[in-house]
């Protein structure tokens, strides 16, 4: 049927564990079993992501954040009863079990049905110099740099193209005679490309206010050239639209350790002492889901920066919503970075 069994964890496994076999799997659950395959609950990236929006713990026990009672069906249903019983929960994947609650398989809504061409938008951002990848982007603008056998941009179309997206404007600064030689009309993978250039750099959100204001009326996915992912695309619209919010970040979590024990005092008496404690952290991913009402807010030309951007929206009592990440993400901005890529990429 699938990989269904490389989804399997134990209940003690941890979260963090269990986000890994998320990760790796194509399927995008964890389904928690006994040593009898006997189904204890699933876990979903949704669940890790609540829980990390909580503070709980990713060393803590799967079994803290596992749906013990999740819909499952029988073998014996077909192509239609499946369909309608996840499209009725609102399921992408569906255990098959026994009437044992054996676990005999698991069917994913993609393999069921064809996603739907998604009327968003979206703006890739390739204009950056690239410096920090030179000598590598002396003569080739770093979008165009190959990750394996493709250009690092044409691996992100290739993913929203897959994800439904046909509708892209890519903005450009260095080289762009280049980027449009390569990417032409974008018809080549069933896109069409919309150009903006920037004559001079506006900022991470300048290019925003580039674009044909009147185009835009769905929610735009806003994203950097030099991010290598394979993000759920789908997944990030719903979560925005669930959220009515004016615009989304996707974040990263990131790990801080101290190599040193830290010493917290009281005038001259030591309180406590912390061997290499580490501090859990959000920063931000380079992608964004942004609403029509904050790109007509925007001037043709005026340089600004997207955090800029998103504090003016929420002084001004906005809703802007956070989107942790959770599938695999790197950010090409060094040398070491793209060595990684090289490797990373064959597993994608």
């Amino acid at each position: 049927m699938n990989n269904w069994r490389d989804t399997c964890v134990d209940k003690t496994n941890t979260i963090r564990d269990t986000l890994v076999v998320i990760n790796q799997s194509s399927l995008k659950i964890a389904l928690v079993v006994d040593h009898e395959m006997i189904l204890l609950g699933t876990v979903t990236d949704g669940d890790v992501r609540r829980a990390m929006l909580n503070n709980v713990s990713m060393e803590s026990s799967v079994a803290e954040i596992m749906n013990p009672r999740p819909i499952t069906a029988k073998g014996t249903q077909d192509k239609k009863a499946l369909t309608e019983l996840m499209q009725r929960f609102v399921l992408m994947s569906i255990p098959i079990v026994l009437d044992n609650n054996q676990v005999v398989g698991l069917v994913s809504l993609h393999e069921l049905v064809k996603k739907p061409k998604r009327s968003n938008a979206v703006l890739l951002m390739a204009g950056g110099l690239g410096k920090r990848l030179s000598p590598l982007t002396n003569d080739c603008p770093k979008p165009l740099l190959k990750v394996g056998e493709s250009p690092l941009l044409e691996i992100a179309l290739k993913n929203f193209v897959e994800a439904g997206f046909n509708r892209f404007y890519i903005s450009t600064h260095y080289m762009p005679e280049k980027i449009r030689q390569y990417f032409a009309d974008g018809s080549r993978w069933g896109a069409n490309i919309t150009y903006v250039h920037e004559d001079k750099p506006l900022g991470t959100a300048g290019a925003l206010g580039l674009l044909p204001k009147s185009e835009i009326v769905d929610d735009l996915v806003v994203m950097n050239g030099d991010i290598l992912t394979n993000i759920d695309f789908e997944k990030l619209i719903n979560f925005h639209e669930e959220n009515q919010a004016d615009a989304t970040m996707c974040v990263r979590e990131y790990v801080h350790q101290i190599p040193y024990g830290v010493i917290e005092t009281d005038g001259y008496k030591i309180t406590t002492i912390k061997e290499k404690p580490s501090s859990q952290h959000f920063v931000n991913a380079g992608i964004y889901v942004i609403s029509p009402n904050l790109i007509n807010q925007l001037i043709k030309n005026k340089p600004v920066d997207m955090t800029t951007l998103l504090e003016n929206c929420i002084a001004q009592d906005g809703d802007v919503a956070v989107y942790p990440i959770l599938d695999y993400w790197m950010d090409i901005g060094r040398l070491d970075d793209f060595q990684q890529a090289q490797l990373d990429v064959k597993s994608l």
